[in-house]
């Protein structure tokens, strides 16, 4: 079974509506729908905005649906000229970008208690996300997505990010999905299409771009989970 995570209806509508043998449960607060998505067994959740909802979700669901494989999909600002709106950024490691216990002498965006900056994402699945873009004619980008909890819309931030982690795009959930990932020995893999400049304009940019950006992650997650 492979478990699917979005923040917003928005980035799961299509594949809800896709899948087969649907059925819903609640749990923790969350609504959980298992079922068959293009011939495979599949787990769906809406984990709702920013870190402590998608760790809870992404928690709840492996303890409950013990998935093989945490797939955490929706959309992001860009931190790299590399990547534009619809472009897709695939997260082969994931950071806590608002994480900073520095004034004690430690990195920034150590996670403390297991002193990791950085979660590594699952190999397989980021090679073959990178793949199917390719087939696609996708402009695609494999890398860091940083997560934090504030929607980032101001270049000095968005510098200090980049600044920090070298990462390649920034959201709010991604991190926490990859921490609850690790503390189970859960493979996972995030998949951010591109909404927004991150930047001053940002604000702009998501709101009329966000279904563009949420088609192209639905289209290439459907094409993931028949391969995978």
């Amino acid at each position: 079974m492979i478990g699917i995570l979005g923040a917003m209806d928005i980035e799961l509508e299509a594949l809800l509506s896709d899948m087969e043998d649907k059925k819903e449960e609640k749990v923790s607060g969350f609504s959980f729908f298992t079922g068959t998505l293009a011939g495979r067994s599949v787990v769906i959740a809406k984990c709702g905005i920013g870190k402590v909802a998608a760790g809870i979700c992404a928690q709840t669901m492996i303890l409950r649906y013990a998935p093989a494989l945490l797939l955490h999909t929706g959309v992001a600002g860009t931190l790299t000229s590399a990547l534009s709106v619809t472009d897709v950024a695939i997260g082969e490691r994931a950071v806590q970008h608002d994480m900073d216990t520095s004034a004690l002498g430690d990195p920034v965006g150590l996670i403390s208690g297991i002193n990791k900056i950085y979660f590594e994402a699952d190999e397989k699945a980021a090679a073959l996300f990178l793949a199917i873009a390719k087939e696609d004619g996708i402009n695609a980008l494999c890398g860091t997505v940083a997560s934090g909890d504030q929607f980032i819309c101001d270049k000095t931030v968005k510098d200090r990010i980049v600044q920090n982690f070298g990462a390649i795009a920034c959201e709010m959930e991604g991190g926490a999905v990859a921490h609850a990932a690790y503390l189970n020995g859960t493979p996972f893999i995030i998949l951010r299409a591109i909404s927004d400049s991150a930047d001053g304009s940002s604000h702009m940019d998501y709101q009329t771009f966000l279904p563009l950006a949420a088609a192209q992650s639905y289209k290439m997650v459907k094409k993931f989970i028949e391969r995978y």
